[in-house]
């Protein structure tokens, strides 16, 4: 019997490992969801209240996910909830609007719609050789905030990503370079703008193809502070991105804005920056947080099955990282369900400068980007949160 138990473990085993090979690890479309319809989205009077986190392998109608399959169905209704609830809805653009060209180190798309050309420069930083390289998108510059040096040192091409030239930092709404563009989008925020631009930068790359010398399999983004949320939008909305690496997001990016709440002098969703969502967010604010229908450990999960490795830094309090940490635990939940829980990282480290990623997480990052830039085979299980190991994360996690 003993026998017939341990082969029965081995073949489930290999069943189980199978299984998740053939999970991809990115994705050749923005959006795979695109065609499931939206769930309804009642007003904040006919929603109800849910003092813990949202399950976010449960269906709108009450079912839930018990495979892989069925996620895209799941991942639709989760992105269609978050645009319309925060931050608008992302235009779709379609392939016939773009123009794309180099101009000797610059990639350079033109995007026209109703008559209007909002222009997108992204300078790229090239390794030494021919290539194909795997490339990071830095929000801003280079490889974000991280050290560019680990990057050099694995002949990973860095690709800026200019977001002010999609929106500013704090947008004038109907004045910014998008609103040129899609001139009825009044109330859209800066959180799905900037992915626009975003997906429209890896467009141009697939228009401009060979002649770019990029990797398109093997795509990271990166950002910190404002722009780690940025990054972590980004790769939520656009499935082309490989590793979403999310830099001292704060609220708005992985803090969950249910634990955010509870918390002392944190970015909560009354506090933050209304440029960056929609105005309309506000009515959430305070007691009625619990009657979001979702939550940012969901906006985490939408990277699933892709890579995704979360830095905090708990010496600002205004990132409310313990809401970040719980956010993360949650969210690592559906990578688990599905086997793969070594695709989904986080580390969360005090005793350094905001946005400076000191040397004790190096490893955490040379690990996911070996891995899933590089195709090594090495460790990924990074869950790391010293400070927070007294947290009650189940009072918060019901299913």
């Amino acid at each position: 019997m003993k026998i017939l138990k341990q082969a029965s473990a081995i073949i489930l085993a290999a069943g189980i490992s199978a299984a998740c090979s053939d999970i991809p690890l990115v994705f050749d479309k923005e959006n795979t969801a695109a065609e499931y319809a939206a769930p309804e989205m009642p007003p904040l009077e006919e929603l109800e209240a849910l003092e813990t986190l949202p399950d976010p392998l449960e269906f709108e109608d009450g079912g839930r996910v018990k495979k892989y399959s069925q996620w895209e169905r799941r991942r639709a209704e989760i992105l269609a909830q978050l645009q319309h609830y925060e931050v608008g809805f992302k235009p779709e653009t379609p392939r016939e609007c773009i123009d794309a060209r180099m101009e000797g180190d610059t990639l350079v798309a033109d995007i026209t719609v109703g008559g209007e050309t909002l222009t997108i420069r992204s300078l790229i930083q090239y390794p030494e050789g021919d290539g194909p390289f795997p490339a990071i998108i830095g929000i801003g510059m280079g490889a974000g905030s991280l050290p560019q040096q680990i990057f050099k040192d694995r002949n990973i091409a860095m690709i800026a990503f200019p977001f002010w030239e999609v929106m500013s930092h704090t947008q004038k709404r109907g004045e910014e370079p998008l609103n040129r563009l899609y001139p009825d989008q009044l109330e859209i925020g800066s959180y799905a703008a900037w992915p626009w631009g975003v997906s429209r930068l890896i467009d141009a790359l697939e228009i401009v193809g060979e002649e770019s010398r990029i990797d398109l399999k093997h795509l990271a983004i990166s950002g910190c502070s404002f722009a780690g949320k940025m990054a972590l939008w980004s790769g939520a909305m656009d499935e082309r991105i490989a590793l979403t690496i999310a830099q001292e997001p704060g609220g708005g990016g992985a803090a969950a804005w249910r634990v955010s709440e509870t918390l002392g002098n944190v970015e909560t969703l009354a506090r933050t920056n209304y440029s960056w969502f929609k105005e309309s967010m506000r009515v959430f604010g305070e007691e009625n947080v619990n009657r979001l229908p979702m939550d940012h450990h969901e906006l985490c999960a939408l990277v699933a099955p892709r890579a995704l490795l979360v830095f905090g830094n708990p010496d600002y309090e205004w990132l409310a990282d313990e809401a970040g940490y719980v956010s993360c635990v949650a969210a690592r939940k559906v990578w688990e369900a599905f086997g793969i829980a070594d695709r989904m990282g986080y580390s969360f480290i005090d005793g350094h400068m905001h946005c400076m990623l000191p040397e004790s997480q190096w490893p955490e990052l040379e690990a996911f980007v070996d891995r899933f830039l590089l195709g090594k085979d090495v460790p990924t299980e990074v869950t790391k949160a010293p400070m927070f190991t007294e947290v009650d994360v189940d009072k918060w996690i019901n299913w």
